[in-house]
């Protein structure tokens, strides 16, 4: 056996050789590394449970707390809104002229309803309902907001509506 073979036959003998030691030790101790590091992350996730719990419990008396300011505990959102929207409107002579069904969609698991209705009175009372809606009964935001000055051929006058699109989310 000359040098030369010698040489191949050593080269070829240690590529075998790291090749046998990978699949017998290297891969499995790289496997049990990522199980050790992926258990270690949810060892300090169930670490933290109790005071997440302890906050998902504030965050949830705080929440109820709101639905019982804004009024919102009971009954439906479609209800309430529809409450809100009339009883405005009685003390300040705007008329609800029409409000439909809500058009609901899906997007990454959140539920998207949008309210359309339709008022009719003074610019300024209209202004101020769509204020409260969106200030003080947090019912959701106003994403649509179109006046329109029609005329009444009977009477021969003229009278302003609002179409209001208001989008909320849950």
């Amino acid at each position: 056996m000359t040098n030369k073979t010698k040489n191949i036959a050593l080269l070829v003998g240690f590529l075998l050789a790291l090749v046998l030691s990978y699949q017998l030790a290297i891969s499995k101790t790289v496997a049990l590394k990522k199980e050790f590091n992926l258990l270690k992350k949810q060892e300090v996730l169930f670490e933290n449970t109790p005071k997440q719990i302890s906050l998902l419990k504030q965050k949830q008396k705080y929440y109820d707390s709101l639905l019982t300011k804004y009024q919102m505990a009971g009954s439906s959102l479609q209800n309430n809104l529809l409450k809100t929207i009339n009883a405005f409107a009685d003390s300040s002579h705007i008329k609800v002229v029409s409000f439909l069904e809500p058009h609901s969609i899906v997007k990454d698991d959140l539920k998207i309803n949008t309210y359309q209705f339709v008022l009719e009175g003074h610019y300024n009372a209209i202004l101020k309902l769509i204020h409260k809606l969106e200030q003080d009964t947090r019912f959701g935001e106003i994403t649509n907001l179109h006046f329109e000055k029609k005329k009444n051929f009977r009477t021969g006058k003229y009278y302003l509506q609002a179409r209001v699109l208001l989008k909320s989310f849950g």
